[in-house]
């Protein structure tokens, strides 16, 4: 039985199985190959109630703290956390380049409201940055967007984490009483049967 052909409890686990390479591909992978037998634990692999939560929280995390190779960051991170890899590593992708701009204004515009920065120098801050030039303005601006993904990083990961971990047992809950359902159902069909 092929790896893609393994039914699982739930949906993100079989689009995850038909779309990532499997763990011999990864195995194989040159770059791979020194931590591979770390990294392809085949614990590190499975969706269960703790894994899931943990690789959702961690793959935020990389995703807004690390603007850059926050894949890596992510699966190197689950090793220690026994999250879900492939999770974590996809999940990173809620920052990719084409939502990069959005998600730099709103880290901006979330530092900005986290420090205060206009009540904090007395409704001033304007008028600071222009008397002290354009290069003090823009390492400002960095800054408090840096700030912004510190505060979004440790956020979203709480928020991912508590979510992802109410989605996975709302999921096997409803999965686990129509299995039960179905069971029940044959039983009566058996029974009846029995009776004739």
């Amino acid at each position: 039985m092929g790896v893609s052909s393994f039914k699982s409890k739930t949906f993100l686990a079989d689009f995850l199985r038909k779309h990532m390479p499997t763990r011999d591909e990864m195995a194989k992978n040159r770059f791979l190959k020194p931590i591979a037998h770390r990294f392809l634990s085949p614990e590190l692999w499975r969706f269960t109630r703790r894994s899931v939560p943990r690789g959702v929280a961690l793959g935020l995390f990389a995703a807004f703290i690390v603007p850059l190779g926050q894949i890596f960051l992510a699966a190197f991170m689950a090793l220690p956390a026994r999250a879900n890899v492939p999770l974590a590593a996809l999940v990173t992708f809620v920052t990719n380049p084409f939502t990069l701009p959005f998600w730099l204004l709103f880290a901006n515009q979330t530092g900005k409201f986290v420090l205060n920065i206009d009540a904090a120098v007395g409704g001033g801050a304007g008028q600071l940055a222009e008397d002290s030039g354009a290069l003090a303005r823009w390492l400002e601006l960095g800054g408090v967007t840096a700030f912004g993904f510190l505060v979004l990083a440790i956020v979203t990961a709480a928020v991912g984490y508590i979510l992802s971990g109410f989605i996975w047992r709302f999921v096997v809950a409803r999965k686990r009483a129509r299995r039960l359902r179905h069971m029940e159902a044959r039983l009566d069909e058996r029974l009846e049967k029995g009776a004739e």
